[in-house]
Protein backbone atom coordinates (compact mmCIF):
# COMPACT_ATOMS: atom_id res chain seq x y z
CA UNK A 1 0.00 0.00 0.00
CA UNK A 2 1.43 3.48 -1.09
CA UNK A 3 2.29 5.84 2.17
CA UNK A 4 -0.69 8.20 2.13
CA UNK A 5 1.60 11.71 2.26
CA UNK A 6 0.56 14.41 4.48
CA UNK A 7 1.15 18.28 4.76
CA UNK A 8 0.55 20.99 7.14
CA UNK A 9 -1.09 22.93 4.26
CA UNK A 10 -3.41 20.35 3.87
CA UNK A 11 -4.96 19.48 0.11
CA UNK A 12 -4.08 22.14 -2.48
CA UNK A 13 -5.93 22.55 -6.39
CA UNK A 14 -4.91 24.43 -9.13
CA UNK A 15 -6.52 27.15 -10.22
CA UNK A 16 -6.70 28.90 -13.61
CA UNK A 17 -7.34 32.54 -15.13
CA UNK A 18 -7.27 33.12 -18.63
CA UNK A 19 -6.67 36.75 -20.72
CA UNK A 20 -5.43 38.31 -23.76
CA UNK A 21 -7.30 37.21 -27.60
CA UNK A 22 -4.90 37.64 -30.44
CA UNK A 23 -6.03 41.11 -30.81
CA UNK A 24 -5.80 44.21 -28.87
CA UNK A 25 -6.10 42.07 -25.56
CA UNK A 26 -3.25 40.19 -25.99
CA UNK A 27 -0.03 39.97 -24.27
CA UNK A 28 3.02 41.66 -26.43
CA UNK A 29 6.04 39.65 -26.25
CA UNK A 30 9.43 40.81 -26.59
CA UNK A 31 9.30 38.52 -30.14
CA UNK A 32 6.89 41.25 -31.42
CA UNK A 33 4.60 39.17 -31.45
CA UNK A 34 1.02 39.54 -29.83
CA UNK A 35 -0.09 36.54 -28.36
CA UNK A 36 -3.70 34.98 -26.30
CA UNK A 37 -5.75 34.01 -25.05
CA UNK A 38 -3.45 32.66 -22.45
CA UNK A 39 -3.95 30.59 -19.62
CA UNK A 40 -2.25 30.78 -16.43
CA UNK A 41 -2.29 27.77 -13.54
CA UNK A 42 -1.27 28.84 -10.08
CA UNK A 43 -2.20 28.07 -6.36
CA UNK A 44 -1.89 30.39 -3.23
CA UNK A 45 -1.80 29.57 0.44
CA UNK A 46 -2.68 31.26 3.79
CA UNK A 47 -5.25 34.60 3.33
CA UNK A 48 -4.38 37.86 1.58
CA UNK A 49 -4.48 40.09 4.62
CA UNK A 50 -7.23 43.88 5.15
CA UNK A 51 -4.14 45.71 4.19
CA UNK A 52 -2.94 43.50 1.02
CA UNK A 53 0.69 44.19 2.35
CA UNK A 54 1.34 40.26 3.02
CA UNK A 55 0.97 38.77 -0.24
CA UNK A 56 4.41 36.87 -1.22
CA UNK A 57 4.72 35.31 -5.21
CA UNK A 58 7.18 32.20 -5.25
CA UNK A 59 8.72 31.83 -8.77
CA UNK A 60 9.79 27.65 -9.48
CA UNK A 61 12.89 26.96 -11.68
CA UNK A 62 13.00 25.29 -14.92
CA UNK A 63 11.28 22.00 -14.45
CA UNK A 64 9.13 23.22 -11.35
CA UNK A 65 5.27 24.21 -11.48
CA UNK A 66 2.55 25.75 -9.50
CA UNK A 67 2.77 23.73 -7.00
CA UNK A 68 4.98 25.06 -4.30
CA UNK A 69 3.74 22.80 -0.97
CA UNK A 70 0.90 20.65 0.39
CA UNK A 71 -0.84 17.60 -1.33
CA UNK A 72 -1.65 17.86 -4.89
CA UNK A 73 -6.06 17.31 -4.97
CA UNK A 74 -5.40 15.56 -8.52
CA UNK A 75 -1.89 13.64 -7.84
CA UNK A 76 -1.20 13.46 -3.90
CA UNK A 77 2.41 14.42 -4.60
CA UNK A 78 4.05 16.93 -2.14
CA UNK A 79 4.94 20.48 -3.44
CA UNK A 80 8.14 20.99 -4.66
CA UNK A 81 9.20 23.63 -2.06
CA UNK A 82 7.55 22.15 1.09
CA UNK A 83 10.33 22.58 3.70
CA UNK A 84 10.16 26.15 2.64
CA UNK A 85 6.52 27.06 2.53
CA UNK A 86 3.51 26.32 4.89
CA UNK A 87 2.41 27.12 8.44
CA UNK A 88 5.38 28.18 10.51
CA UNK A 89 7.75 27.91 7.79
CA UNK A 90 9.68 30.52 6.20
CA UNK A 91 6.79 31.40 3.76
CA UNK A 92 4.77 31.42 6.81
CA UNK A 93 1.27 30.28 4.81
CA UNK A 94 -0.89 31.56 8.63
CA UNK A 95 1.14 35.15 8.26
CA UNK A 96 1.47 35.86 4.45
CA UNK A 97 -0.46 35.36 1.03
CA UNK A 98 1.44 33.06 -0.83
CA UNK A 99 1.36 32.91 -4.79
CA UNK A 100 2.78 30.22 -7.00
CA UNK A 101 2.37 29.83 -10.99
CA UNK A 102 3.05 27.66 -14.13
CA UNK A 103 5.71 29.96 -16.40
CA UNK A 104 4.61 30.90 -19.56
CA UNK A 105 5.97 28.18 -21.99
CA UNK A 106 5.50 25.51 -19.17
CA UNK A 107 3.35 22.40 -19.45
CA UNK A 108 1.33 22.73 -15.88
CA UNK A 109 -1.57 24.35 -17.02
CA UNK A 110 -0.26 27.26 -18.21
CA UNK A 111 0.08 28.10 -22.35
CA UNK A 112 2.83 26.44 -23.64
CA UNK A 113 3.72 24.49 -26.86
CA UNK A 114 1.41 21.55 -26.22
CA UNK A 115 -1.36 24.02 -25.65
CA UNK A 116 -4.13 24.20 -28.19
CA UNK A 117 -4.45 26.87 -30.78
CA UNK A 118 -7.41 28.31 -31.17
CA UNK A 119 -6.73 29.25 -34.70
CA UNK A 120 -6.03 25.63 -35.48
CA UNK A 121 -7.29 23.46 -32.81
CA UNK A 122 -4.02 21.89 -33.00
CA UNK A 123 -1.20 21.65 -30.53
CA UNK A 124 0.71 24.84 -31.10
CA UNK A 125 4.16 23.26 -30.96
CA UNK A 126 7.00 24.98 -32.48
CA UNK A 127 4.32 27.43 -33.93
CA UNK A 128 4.02 28.81 -29.90
CA UNK A 129 6.48 32.05 -29.81
CA UNK A 130 9.67 32.30 -28.39
CA UNK A 131 9.57 34.02 -25.38
CA UNK A 132 11.79 35.86 -22.36
CA UNK A 133 11.72 35.67 -18.83
CA UNK A 134 10.55 39.06 -18.97
CA UNK A 135 7.49 37.61 -21.32
CA UNK A 136 6.88 34.93 -18.10
CA UNK A 137 6.98 37.89 -15.54
CA UNK A 138 4.54 40.23 -17.82
CA UNK A 139 2.17 36.72 -17.42
CA UNK A 140 3.02 36.80 -13.86
CA UNK A 141 2.19 40.39 -13.41
CA UNK A 142 -1.86 40.07 -15.47
CA UNK A 143 -2.44 37.06 -12.57
CA UNK A 144 -1.47 39.53 -9.77
CA UNK A 145 -3.76 42.34 -11.24
CA UNK A 146 -6.40 39.54 -11.47
CA UNK A 147 -6.00 38.94 -7.52
CA UNK A 148 -6.28 42.32 -6.78
CA UNK A 149 -2.69 42.66 -5.51
CA UNK A 150 -1.29 46.02 -6.42
CA UNK A 151 2.33 45.39 -4.72
CA UNK A 152 4.67 42.13 -3.19
CA UNK A 153 6.10 42.01 0.04
CA UNK A 154 8.50 40.26 -2.15
CA UNK A 155 9.22 38.18 -4.54
CA UNK A 156 11.15 35.29 -4.80
CA UNK A 157 12.59 32.32 -6.19
CA UNK A 158 15.73 30.10 -6.95
CA UNK A 159 17.55 30.16 -10.16
CA UNK A 160 15.14 30.87 -13.24
CA UNK A 161 13.24 31.46 -10.38
CA UNK A 162 15.87 34.00 -9.34
CA UNK A 163 15.87 35.52 -12.83
CA UNK A 164 12.40 36.12 -12.69
CA UNK A 165 12.54 37.54 -9.03
CA UNK A 166 15.46 40.12 -10.36
CA UNK A 167 13.26 40.92 -13.68
CA UNK A 168 10.31 41.63 -11.04
CA UNK A 169 12.26 43.97 -8.97
CA UNK A 170 13.29 46.41 -12.86
CA UNK A 171 9.83 45.96 -14.57
CA UNK A 172 7.50 46.99 -11.85
CA UNK A 173 10.10 48.34 -9.12
CA UNK A 174 6.67 49.51 -7.40
CA UNK A 175 4.89 46.57 -6.85
CA UNK A 176 8.25 45.03 -4.88
CA UNK A 177 9.09 45.56 -1.64
CA UNK A 178 11.65 43.27 -1.51
CA UNK A 179 13.03 40.27 -3.51
CA UNK A 180 15.12 36.96 -2.47
CA UNK A 181 17.27 35.54 -5.43
CA UNK A 182 18.10 32.39 -4.62
CA UNK A 183 21.24 30.49 -6.34
CA UNK A 184 20.47 32.88 -9.61
CA UNK A 185 22.82 34.82 -12.06
CA UNK A 186 21.91 37.98 -13.62
CA UNK A 187 23.13 35.77 -16.84
CA UNK A 188 23.84 32.58 -18.03
CA UNK A 189 27.83 32.17 -18.39
CA UNK A 190 29.12 30.89 -21.71
CA UNK A 191 29.07 27.24 -19.73
CA UNK A 192 25.80 27.81 -18.76
CA UNK A 193 24.11 27.98 -22.41
CA UNK A 194 26.34 25.41 -23.44
CA UNK A 195 24.92 22.86 -21.25
CA UNK A 196 21.81 24.10 -22.40
CA UNK A 197 22.25 23.74 -25.74
CA UNK A 198 23.83 20.53 -25.42
CA UNK A 199 20.36 19.59 -23.57
CA UNK A 200 18.23 21.18 -26.44
CA UNK A 201 20.39 19.00 -29.40
CA UNK A 202 19.95 16.10 -27.75
CA UNK A 203 16.03 16.30 -27.93
CA UNK A 204 15.78 17.69 -31.70
CA UNK A 205 18.21 14.80 -32.75
CA UNK A 206 15.64 12.15 -31.44
CA UNK A 207 13.63 11.41 -34.62
CA UNK A 208 10.66 11.33 -32.73
CA UNK A 209 10.93 14.55 -31.95
CA UNK A 210 9.67 15.31 -35.82
CA UNK A 211 10.42 19.34 -35.88
CA UNK A 212 8.24 19.41 -32.86
CA UNK A 213 5.32 17.62 -34.28
CA UNK A 214 5.01 14.68 -31.77
CA UNK A 215 1.55 15.02 -30.14
CA UNK A 216 -0.84 13.16 -32.61
CA UNK A 217 -2.40 10.71 -30.77
CA UNK A 218 -0.44 7.24 -31.60
CA UNK A 219 2.77 9.38 -32.44
CA UNK A 220 6.26 8.10 -30.36
CA UNK A 221 7.30 11.28 -27.57
CA UNK A 222 10.85 12.46 -28.09
CA UNK A 223 11.31 10.39 -24.67
CA UNK A 224 15.29 9.35 -25.27
CA UNK A 225 16.39 13.12 -26.29
CA UNK A 226 14.22 14.57 -23.23
CA UNK A 227 16.04 11.78 -20.88
CA UNK A 228 19.35 12.77 -22.31
CA UNK A 229 18.69 16.37 -21.76
CA UNK A 230 17.43 15.86 -18.47
CA UNK A 231 19.89 13.65 -17.29
CA UNK A 232 22.75 16.03 -18.74
CA UNK A 233 21.08 18.91 -17.03
CA UNK A 234 20.60 17.32 -13.64
CA UNK A 235 24.56 16.62 -13.33
CA UNK A 236 25.13 20.70 -13.10
CA UNK A 237 22.47 20.39 -10.70
CA UNK A 238 24.90 18.12 -7.94
CA UNK A 239 28.50 18.89 -6.46
CA UNK A 240 31.16 15.92 -7.42
CA UNK A 241 31.50 15.98 -3.83
CA UNK A 242 27.73 15.14 -3.60
CA UNK A 243 27.97 12.86 -6.31
CA UNK A 244 31.09 10.84 -4.97
CA UNK A 245 29.39 10.85 -1.64
CA UNK A 246 26.14 9.32 -2.79
CA UNK A 247 27.00 7.50 -5.62
CA UNK A 248 31.51 6.82 -5.71
CA UNK A 249 32.34 3.80 -8.05
CA UNK A 250 29.86 1.56 -6.68
CA UNK A 251 28.46 -0.80 -8.91
CA UNK A 252 23.89 -1.29 -9.13
CA UNK A 253 23.51 -4.63 -8.74
CA UNK A 254 27.02 -6.80 -9.20
CA UNK A 255 30.32 -6.62 -7.98
CA UNK A 256 31.88 -7.00 -11.15
CA UNK A 257 32.18 -5.38 -14.91
CA UNK A 258 29.72 -7.23 -17.14
CA UNK A 259 31.76 -5.95 -19.87
CA UNK A 260 28.60 -4.62 -21.61
CA UNK A 261 26.90 -1.11 -22.27
CA UNK A 262 23.99 -1.48 -20.17
CA UNK A 263 24.06 0.80 -16.99
CA UNK A 264 25.92 -1.13 -14.07
CA UNK A 265 27.35 1.84 -12.22
CA UNK A 266 24.83 3.35 -9.31
CA UNK A 267 25.17 6.74 -10.94
CA UNK A 268 24.23 5.58 -14.58
CA UNK A 269 20.91 3.65 -12.73
CA UNK A 270 20.86 7.22 -11.04
CA UNK A 271 20.81 9.07 -14.26
CA UNK A 272 18.64 6.71 -16.28
CA UNK A 273 15.93 7.02 -13.63
CA UNK A 274 15.81 10.52 -13.65
CA UNK A 275 15.45 10.62 -17.67
CA UNK A 276 12.40 8.03 -17.21
CA UNK A 277 10.91 9.94 -14.30
CA UNK A 278 11.43 13.28 -16.34
CA UNK A 279 9.84 11.87 -19.34
CA UNK A 280 6.51 11.10 -17.13
CA UNK A 281 5.95 14.74 -16.03
CA UNK A 282 7.49 17.12 -18.12
CA UNK A 283 6.93 18.48 -22.53
CA UNK A 284 10.16 18.24 -25.32
CA UNK A 285 9.10 21.41 -26.67
CA UNK A 286 8.48 23.64 -23.04
CA UNK A 287 12.44 22.56 -22.40
CA UNK A 288 12.95 24.04 -25.94
CA UNK A 289 11.26 27.45 -25.17
CA UNK A 290 12.42 27.73 -21.25
CA UNK A 291 15.93 26.58 -21.66
CA UNK A 292 15.85 29.49 -24.25
CA UNK A 293 14.12 32.25 -22.30
CA UNK A 294 16.63 31.47 -19.50
CA UNK A 295 19.66 31.82 -22.20
CA UNK A 296 18.34 35.13 -23.42
CA UNK A 297 18.18 36.77 -20.02
CA UNK A 298 20.94 39.32 -19.11
CA UNK A 299 19.36 41.99 -16.75
CA UNK A 300 22.14 44.43 -17.50
CA UNK A 301 20.35 44.45 -21.52
CA UNK A 302 23.76 43.64 -22.80
CA UNK A 303 25.73 46.45 -21.26
CA UNK A 304 27.64 44.50 -19.00
CA UNK A 305 27.15 46.61 -16.06
CA UNK A 306 25.24 45.80 -12.77
CA UNK A 307 24.97 48.85 -10.63
CA UNK A 308 22.78 51.05 -13.67
CA UNK A 309 20.90 48.07 -13.87
CA UNK A 310 20.16 47.95 -10.26
CA UNK A 311 19.57 51.77 -9.98
CA UNK A 312 15.93 50.99 -11.85
CA UNK A 313 14.98 48.95 -8.39
CA UNK A 314 13.62 50.16 -5.50
CA UNK A 315 13.14 47.12 -3.61
CA UNK A 316 15.23 45.88 -0.43
CA UNK A 317 17.58 42.74 -1.54
CA UNK A 318 18.59 39.29 0.04
CA UNK A 319 20.53 37.23 -2.07
CA UNK A 320 21.48 33.58 -1.05
CA UNK A 321 24.04 31.50 -2.84
CA UNK A 322 25.26 28.00 -1.92
CA UNK A 323 29.24 26.86 -1.64
CA UNK A 324 29.11 23.98 -3.97
CA UNK A 325 26.97 25.60 -6.39
CA UNK A 326 29.38 25.70 -9.87
CA UNK A 327 26.23 26.14 -12.04
CA UNK A 328 25.64 29.85 -10.51
CA UNK A 329 28.47 29.73 -7.89
CA UNK A 330 28.14 32.58 -5.22
CA UNK A 331 30.80 35.23 -7.36
CA UNK A 332 27.97 35.45 -9.08
CA UNK A 333 25.51 37.03 -6.09
CA UNK A 334 28.32 38.77 -4.80
CA UNK A 335 28.59 40.66 -7.78
CA UNK A 336 25.11 41.82 -7.88
CA UNK A 337 25.64 42.57 -4.12
CA UNK A 338 28.88 44.98 -4.65
CA UNK A 339 26.82 46.14 -7.20
CA UNK A 340 24.13 47.11 -5.28
CA UNK A 341 26.28 48.13 -2.39
CA UNK A 342 27.92 50.52 -4.64
CA UNK A 343 24.30 52.46 -5.21
CA UNK A 344 23.93 52.26 -1.53
CA UNK A 345 21.04 50.56 -2.41
CA UNK A 346 19.93 48.11 1.04
CA UNK A 347 21.41 44.87 0.40
CA UNK A 348 21.72 41.20 2.74
CA UNK A 349 23.54 38.28 2.02
CA UNK A 350 24.10 35.12 3.01
CA UNK A 351 25.94 31.94 1.40
CA UNK A 352 25.53 28.62 2.48
CA UNK A 353 27.84 25.97 3.22
CA UNK A 354 26.67 22.82 1.55
CA UNK A 355 27.53 19.75 -0.28
CA UNK A 356 24.28 19.56 -2.13
CA UNK A 357 25.27 21.78 -5.69
CA UNK A 358 22.69 23.80 -7.17
CA UNK A 359 19.96 22.04 -5.92
CA UNK A 360 20.63 22.97 -2.40
CA UNK A 361 18.18 25.62 -2.34
CA UNK A 362 15.67 22.89 -2.69
CA UNK A 363 17.17 20.83 0.01
CA UNK A 364 18.70 23.21 2.37
CA UNK A 365 16.13 24.75 4.78
CA UNK A 366 17.54 25.38 8.22
CA UNK A 367 20.08 28.39 7.50
CA UNK A 368 17.73 29.28 4.24
CA UNK A 369 14.57 29.73 6.61
CA UNK A 370 16.50 31.55 9.45
CA UNK A 371 17.58 34.15 7.62
CA UNK A 372 14.31 34.24 5.26
CA UNK A 373 11.75 34.55 8.35
CA UNK A 374 13.93 37.39 9.70
CA UNK A 375 14.23 39.00 6.41
CA UNK A 376 10.60 39.06 6.24
CA UNK A 377 9.81 39.81 9.48
CA UNK A 378 11.79 43.51 8.95
CA UNK A 379 10.11 43.97 5.84
CA UNK A 380 6.55 43.37 6.82
CA UNK A 381 7.38 45.49 9.76
CA UNK A 382 8.59 48.39 7.45
CA UNK A 383 5.81 48.49 5.38
CA UNK A 384 3.12 48.05 8.02
CA UNK A 385 4.46 51.26 9.48
CA UNK A 386 4.37 53.38 5.98
CA UNK A 387 1.03 52.35 5.45
CA UNK A 388 -0.32 53.54 8.70
CA UNK A 389 1.71 56.68 8.05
Amino acid sequence: MAKVKNSPSGSVETQFFTFGDNGSNGLLLDCGQRFGPITVAYQTYGKLNAAHNNAILICHALSGDAHVAGVHAEDGRLGWWEIMVGPGKAFDTAKYFIICSNVLGGCKGTTGPASLNPATGEPYALNFPVITIEDMVRVERRLLDHLGIRRLLTVVGGSMGGMQALCWSSLYPEMVASAIPIATAPALTAQGIAWDEIGRRAIMADPAWDKGNYYAPGHPRPEAGLAVARMVGHITYLSEPSMELKFGRRLQHRESYNFSFNPEFQIESYLEHQGIAFNNRFDANSYLYITKAMDYFDFTRGSGDLAPAFQATTAKFLFISFSSDWLYPPSQSKMMVKALESNRQLVYYLNIESLHGHDSFLLEADQQSSRITTFLEEIFSEDTKANLQ
